[in-house]
């Protein structure tokens, strides 16, 4: 599944994600560099989680179902 799938529905997870990697080049202590490694995997995770549920939301529409064929939606 590709990472544009689903822009809006994980823009903070993306966003959390940068966040942790700008402030990883920032600290210099060990223990908040574990911290923040570990909050960066944690949206991480959120984001293919959400991806994997949005993909399968898709695949159960089907061609009776109008939000199947809405561009917008896509």
């Amino acid at each position: 599944m590709s990472s544009s799938c689903c822009t809006y529905a994980v823009a903070a997870e993306q966003k959390a994600r940068t966040t942790y990697e700008n402030l990883l080049h920032l600290a210099d202590d060990p223990d908040v560099k574990d911290v923040l490694r570990y909050l960066r995997q944690r949206e991480i995770v959120h984001y293919q989680r959400f991806a994997e549920a949005l993909g399968m939301v898709r695949e159960g529409l089907d061609e009776c179902n109008f939000y199947a064929f809405n561009p917008a939606l896509k």
